[in-house]
């Protein structure tokens, strides 16, 4: 309790300070601001830590909550030492220098990866890959190939947009999207996979409805006119299309390049050792 109450007592004196003083370029770096038992925290280390174009009211606040936060800290740390056992200190400083040895040795397999890894990736990989492992991509979501249509009812030539939005002709796909400015949301690209969810999010059919393959579905409501077209439906468990997963094969191929320059880099690791006389098994 006598050490919680002296904290307190400089806690207090050191509020009354005005802290901006912190901010100015003196040689007081080393000046003690704040102890607990042996532990001080210096008025450098609050300058480091001070942010930077505060207001004089909150640089006051900042400071005041840091201190008091240090304080707490070192008490807390200063009690939880004096109730462990040495084997709890030792487990806590195995798992500390663990850590430390697995931050640092992944850091350096990082820059070496990042120096040496191949990052490019051919389509002809990518396909001879997803040919080799076609069974392993099941969807777990169900896709549709689809374009749509949604515009408000104040659009005056709604029978013309939606002949130009049934045609399968190149022209008057290019009519229609010289209007897109008077659309609310659309797609126009039919052939690429589309999330389902994400359809359903914009469109205000059914799910049952959106999954059967269907030339032309429209629906009216208040705020204007839907339409869409489902040239294509996949449920889940059928097998991913390629053009849908290739970029989560792309990132297979270079994880499985990763791992096996890593395997690489440290045979030739030892290898060197082995040879310098550094690696000695016994």
């Amino acid at each position: 309790m006598k050490n919680i109450a002296n904290f307190f007592i400089i806690i207090m004196f050191l509020s009354s300070c005005n802290y901006l003083t912190l901010q100015e370029k003196e040689d007081k770096t080393s000046e003690i601001v704040a102890i607990v038992n042996t532990e001080k925290l210096f008025r450098e280390d609050l300058i480091n830590a001070l942010p930077k174009n505060l207001s004089k009211s909150d640089s006051i606040v900042f400071v005041k909550s840091y201190i008091n936060d240090w304080g707490i800290k070192q008490l807390l740390l200063n009690k939880a030492e004096k109730n462990s056992s040495l084997d709890e200190i030792n487990e806590i400083n195995n798992l500390v220098n663990n850590y430390k040895e697995s931050l640092l040795i992944n850091n350096y397999k990082e820059l070496l990866v990042k120096q040496q890894l191949d990052t490019i990736v051919s389509d002809e990989e990518i396909t001879a890959f997803y040919n080799l492992n076609k069974e392993n991509f099941k969807l777990n979501e169900e896709l549709v190939m689809v374009k749509y249509l949604h515009f408000d009812n104040k659009v005056f030539n709604k029978k013309e947009l939606i002949n130009l939005f049934k045609s399968d002709e190149i022209e008057d796909l290019e009519d229609l999207e010289k209007q897109q400015l008077s659309f609310k949301f659309f797609q126009f690209n039919d052939s690429i996979w589309t999330r389902l969810d994400n359809i359903l999010l914009k469109l205000p059919f059914s799910k049952e409805k959106l999954l059967k393959k269907s030339k032309f579905i429209q629906k009216q409501d208040s705020i204007g006119l839907y339409l869409a077209s489902i040239k294509d439906v996949l449920l889940r468990n059928d097998t991913a299309p390629l053009s849908y997963i290739k970029p989560t094969i792309k990132q297979m191929i270079l994880h499985k390049r990763k791992i096996e320059l890593i395997r690489e880099i440290e045979k030739i690791l030892v290898k060197d050792a082995i040879q310098n006389n550094n690696f000695k098994i016994y």
